[in-house]
């Protein structure tokens, strides 16, 4: 899945399978499936607890944005580019509305 292909108002989910757990503030999982390991880091980690439920991307730039200090625009940059990862990871589903 390339980074074009997921919008704004795209909703985005966990996909299911994996043991996550919490390190040092961190968040890790394992696959069940490929027994790959992850760390997500911790904003990393905050954007897995959001798509614990369908949200759109929209939606995770706008709480990170309530969350911690950073431009709209690097935010935007940087929760795309790490939902292009676990797209490609196949750690996450993303559903077009």
């Amino acid at each position: 899945m390339s980074i074009e292909l997921i919008g704004t108002d795209d909703l985005v989910v966990q996909s299911e399978g994996f043991l996550v757990s919490e390190m040092d503030g961190e968040k890790v999982m394992l696959s069940i499936e490929n027994g790959k390991y992850y760390n997500l880091g911790q904003i990393g980690g905050r954007i897995w607890e959001l798509v614990t439920s369908p949200l759109s991307t929209t939606g995770i730039v706008e709480q990170l944005m309530m969350e911690y200090e950073i431009e709209h625009d690097v935010c935007e940059q940087q929760v795309y580019t790490f939902l292009h990862q676990l797209a490609a990871e196949g750690l996450i589903q993303v559903r077009n509305q």
